[in-house]
């Protein structure tokens, strides 16, 4: 091991990495206690789009965290995270007891992934975007919305992708399986979907003001998908709250002087172009 390393990690590598990691899930923690309320203020002041913007904050967080335990101050042997870490025992249970929930978690998001393209093959699924690379707006094969609501949903989901939610929403997905044990990662996650989910709303009608009654009718029209996408985006519909929240924020109220931030197919699935 070069000094370097030596330095970094010290005699106990895989302490090291685990005393980082512990560090960051707790600085990360403090910064969704932060960012949870104080979006609801950014998002009074200067829209959804500036509270969904908030949520970069706890990875960063994070990700400094890891600099700083793993970085040796000059003139010391050895960093933070491996100074603490020698006076540890070995993390070896707690190790496998780690692996195996982020293992447990990712697998289940893939199942749950699985049930929802089933959905979709089957002309169930949606309305949703799926697909990191190539995302594609997914519709119930028997959607029955007007030429004007399957408009506004097009708009709705073209601005998840120029937003990039969905490769947010795998970020986030895998967070939650990196972090299984830390509650506020997964509390992050699903106020990360909603926040995306209404900065859409206001991109959309931002650009059609008129179209605000009709946009509320189309959300509450919509078959919500009862089946959860981990690794995409779409209209939530675990308990009222989150539907409740967006048909509000529609009154325009609420949205005066607020910032925010094309075919459906007729079947299923439509690729996008970017």
């Amino acid at each position: 091991m070069s000094d370097l390393a030596a330095a970094v990690l010290g005699p106990e590598p895989t302490a090291s990495l685990a005393t980082a990691f512990l560090a960051a899930n707790a600085v990360a923690a403090g910064a969704v206690l932060a960012v949870a309320p104080g979006r609801l203020i950014v998002r009074r002041m200067f829209g959804p789009a500036a509270a969904c913007s908030l949520w970069s904050i706890p990875p960063l967080a994070a990700l400094a965290s890891v600099l700083v335990t793993l970085s040796p101050p000059a003139g010391d042997v050895l960093s933070p995270a491996a100074a603490i870490a020698g006076g540890l025992p070995k993390p070896g249970l707690l190790l496998a007891v780690w692996a195996s929930g982020a293992i447990v978690l990712a697998a289940a998001f893939v199942a749950a992934q699985a049930r929802f393209l089933a959905e979709v093959r089957a002309g169930r699924g949606g309305p949703a975007v799926v697909g990191l690379i190539s995302p594609r707006i997914v519709l119930p094969a028997h959607h029955g919305y007007t030429p004007e609501e399957r408009e506004l949903i097009r708009a709705h989901e073209r601005a998840h992708v120029a937003r990039k939610d969905p490769r947010a929403a795998a970020l986030a997905a895998l967070f939650q399986c990196l972090c299984w044990f830390n509650p506020l990662a997964h509390l992050a996650a699903y106020l990360l979907r909603l926040d995306q989910e209404l900065a859409c709303d206001a991109a959309v009608v931002l650009r059609r003001p008129n179209a605000r009654a009709l946009y509320a009718k189309t959300l509450l029209k919509t078959q919500l998908a009862a089946t959860p996408l981990p690794f995409g985006c779409y209209w939530p519909a675990r308990s009222r709250h989150p539907l409740e929240v967006r048909i509000a924020l529609l009154k325009p109220a609420a949205n005066k002087g607020r910032p925010s931030g094309t075919s459906v197919v007729l079947a299923s699935i439509e690729p996008i172009r970017p």
